[in-house]
């Protein structure tokens, strides 16, 4: 386990965790190596916890369960902690977006921004009705509609979504 330190934090990479979960969990979740390169790239890699933009006590790649304040964790934690996170995104679109209807392609985009908005948020969303609709050319043109964070747009949401729309219509 390498720690790199920016701006103080300990970093991890996130290549590293994909290839522990490629390797070890590769049937324990559907979304592709890309798919996971989005949001892991999105969501960006730390060991120690901080408090997201929203306030929530976070750590790994946007894990925010059982985190403990102070407590420092290894490629395998974070690995661990992201397929229990990626399967649970991935639960709530097989039932709300008939995931198992959607393209690889359209799968990965409906998980990532699950993992970011929350099921709660896109369950009753335009987007996965649209997909339950059968309509995922239209659902993949909602993206660009999830781009606010406190009200303002954000210009990390805004490239997000623009990825995750493209690999939709892929």
């Amino acid at each position: 386990m390498s720690i790199i330190k920016k701006g103080g934090a300990a970093v991890c990479a996130v290549s590293a965790i994909i290839a522990i979960v490629t390797s070890n969990y590769k049937d324990e979740i559907r979304t592709s190596e890309k798919g996971l390169e989005i949001i892991g790239n999105a969501e960006s890699c730390r060991r120690d916890p901080y408090n997201c933009p929203a306030g929530i006590l976070t750590d790994g790649i946007g894990n925010t369960h059982g985190v403990v304040a102070g407590k420092r964790k290894t490629d395998d934690e974070i690995a661990s902690d992201w397929v229990k996170n990626i399967s649970s995104a991935e639960k709530c679109v097989n039932k709300y977006a008939n995931g198992s209807k959607l393209t690889q392609g359209q799968f990965d985009a409906a998980v990532s921004i699950t993992f970011n908005a929350g099921c709660g948020n896109m369950q009753k969303s335009t987007m996965f009705k649209l997909f339950r609709q059968g309509y995922s050319k239209q659902a993949c043109g909602e993206f660009s509609k999830w781009v606010y964070g406190g009200g303002k747009v954000l210009p990390g949401l805004v490239k997000r979504r623009a990825v995750e729309a493209e690999i939709c219509r892929s």
